[in-house]
């Protein structure tokens, strides 16, 4: 009886332990699929999984931030030098029983690193650290010049490219007429007016008419830059006053276009003088024309001023009502033309120059031809679709009709095409520099014969027949050598000081050496 009672007792126990451990299981999952059923469960659920996810990301971001620097801190920059301060702790121990500790400080100053030097670690270290990514530094020059040459051919293609899709997709050659004539800086100016048309990338006919026929002095100035041009003369010599010279200049520009409606020159003429300063955007603008254009011209007229500046600062109701030295055409809001823009010479009427390299501003006429552009085809005979609000050339200049700019080709000027920007934009500039009509100046800038010896080089030997000075300069650098003589007896430290001058300076050995010649 004893065991079964003992066996009946141990079962029950049995039976509710597993009852009671069943039971939290159930209600755990009870529980789970009530959080699962319910919205607001549901959602703390996907905010921990997002806030999880987030933590792992900027773990990891933080984990790589911090090798980079733990790696990177081993790279060392070539541009830097060992430290200026130093400490260096030195123990010396001594063979008797005590000990001496000495503690030294040692300050270092080292020099900054050499050109070689740099050169050097350049070679040997060809990567820099910038932010995560290394930059590869190549030597230079080049290793290779076939490797140059061809990133060279491939720029010129890219630009080549870029040109035909976004600049001017039917480019018109261009026309440039020039009036010139020989003067001491006609090199200079057809020299600078040559380089900037050697960059045009259009077809270009360059018209250079000079005044008093043709020289081998210009000529030799237009062989030189290789451009199609054309050098035609002009019978007439310049005149040395500048309104005239003026006058003449817009008669040589009419010869110009004279020829080109006698050979047909198709595309736009470009009045091009060969002292003003032209943008290569110029050229690239005057291709939107379709018959007659106007552009802005910078007016450059302060170069000559005779008279000094006061120190008076102007106000500030000066500075506003100042005129600008801008000659060009007025737009409204549209951007149709409704006058001109043009330059105000009262306040230069007393300092303005009459002669050509007089002391004084050089002014420009009221509208100057540079600021105009035009289709030659307004020019040719029996053309479709010509204007006829264009006059005939053989018309214009007759019965001494004086020609002050190319408004006098036209009609109605209301039909001028701003360009620009609507005469916003200066594009050229116009300036007037001349030395005076009696200065000299070599044939072509060619010395031959060599010049003379005026003050011989110090270490060079002197010439066998030295140079016979005029009798005047010869007399005063004995009157100077005269006084440097009595005043030397005064006492003996200007004594030497004079004997020193007189070593070393040139003009006195000629004058001896000549004295020694004439006896």
């Amino acid at each position: 009886m004893k065991p079964s009672l003992l066996q009946q007792i141990h079962n029950t126990r049995r039976s509710n332990s597993l009852r009671s451990s069943s039971s939290p299981q159930d209600g755990g999952s009870g529980a789970a699929e009530a959080a699962f059923r319910s919205p607001a469960g549901a959602f703390w659920l996907l905010l921990h999984a997002l806030c999880c996810l987030i933590s792992l990301i900027l773990g990891f971001r933080f984990s790589r931030l911090v090798f980079f620097i733990i790696f990177s801190s081993t790279v060392t920059n070539i541009y830097t030098n060992s430290p200026v301060f130093s400490a260096t702790t030195t123990t010396t121990t001594t063979t008797t029983t005590t000990t001496t500790t000495t503690h030294t400080e040692t300050l270092t100053l080292p020099l900054p690193p050499t050109a070689a030097d740099i050169l050097a670690t350049n070679r040997t270290r060809s990567r820099v650290v910038v932010g995560r990514h290394g930059i590869r530094i190549r030597p230079w020059p080049h290793p290779n010049p076939a490797e140059v040459m061809r990133a060279h051919h491939i720029m010129e293609r890219v630009q080549r490219e870029q040109r035909i899709q976004y600049g001017v997709k039917e480019s018109r050659p261009i026309v440039v007429v020039t009036p010139t004539y020989v003067r001491t800086f006609q090199a200079l100016h057809l020299t600078g007016i040559t380089h900037s048309l050697m960059l045009l990338p259009y077809n270009l006919t360059w018209i250079v008419v000079e005044a008093g026929g043709v020289t081998n002095e210009t000529a030799g100035i237009l062989e030189r830059s290789r451009l199609p041009f054309l050098h035609i003369p002009f019978l007439e010599k310049i005149p040395l006053r500048w309104t005239d010279r003026h006058r003449m200049e817009a008669r040589m520009r009419l010869h110009a276009l004279r020829l080109v409606k006698e050979r047909m020159l198709d595309g736009i003429v470009v009045f091009a003088d060969d002292s003003n300063m032209h943008s290569m955007e110029l050229f690239d603008e005057v291709q939107k024309v379709k018959w007659v254009g106007a552009l802005s011209v910078g007016i450059l007229a302060h170069s000559g001023n005779s008279k000094p500046m006061s120190d008076k600062e102007p106000t500030e109701e000066e500075k506003q009502n100042a005129p600008l030295p801008i000659q060009g055409p007025a737009c409204n809001s549209s951007g149709h033309l409704i006058g001109w823009h043009t330059f105000n010479s009262l306040p230069y009427a007393d300092k303005s120059a009459t002669l050509v390299g007089d002391i004084g501003t050089v002014l420009p006429m009221k509208l100057e031809w540079s600021g105009f552009v035009l289709n030659s085809r307004v020019l040719w005979e029996d053309v479709e679709s010509k204007p006829d609000w264009v006059r005939n050339l053989d018309d214009v200049g007759k019965d001494g009709e004086e020609i002050e700019s190319p408004l006098a080709l036209l009609k109605d000027p209301s039909f001028i095409e701003p360009l620009g920007n609507c005469g916003k934009k200066v594009l050229l500039w116009w300036l007037r520099a001349e030395a005076r009509a009696d200065s000299k100046f070599p044939p072509g800038w060619i010395i031959d014969p060599p010049l003379e010896i005026i003050v011989p080089a110090k270490r060079t030997p002197w010439p066998e027949i030295p140079p016979v000075l005029p009798h005047e300069t010869v007399s005063s650098i004995q009157e100077h050598t005269e006084k440097q003589s009595s005043r030397s007896g005064r006492s003996s430290r200007p004594r030497r000081a004079s004997r020193s001058k007189k070593k070393h300076d040139p003009l006195a050995q000629i004058s001896v050496a000549a004295q020694k010649q004439q006896n």
